[in-house]
């Protein structure tokens, strides 16, 4: 499991469920495979749409951070994620050629 200081952290606030999977889309393409990132949010949707998100995408939804003061859920970077649409990334964006 990675430790502390290999964990990236976005704060996604109160964001909504569209705009908080931009902000996660977008921060996940440019790590490496295998990281992991701690997304917080207040959205109460949260735990229903990363899991799909993560099982579109190939990346790995590891659940629920515990110890934490604010809902933290955690994303496993995937090596060759599925391409998502940039503006509405819960469908899948067009087929690499």
């Amino acid at each position: 499991m990675a430790g502390a200081e290999d964990v990236v952290t976005i704060d996604g606030g109160d964001l909504g469920c569209a705009r908080l999977l931009i902000l996660l889309r977008d921060r996940v393409a440019t790590l490496q495979a295998g990281a992991v990132v701690h997304l917080v949010t207040a959205d109460p949707v949260a735990p229903i749409d990363l899991p799909v998100w993560c099982h579109m995408t190939g990346h790995a939804y590891l659940g629920v951070v515990d110890g934490t003061d604010r809902p933290t859920y955690a994303v496993a970077v995937a090596a060759r994620p599925a391409a998502t649409d940039a503006r509405n990334p819960w469908h899948r964006g067009p087929a690499a050629t």
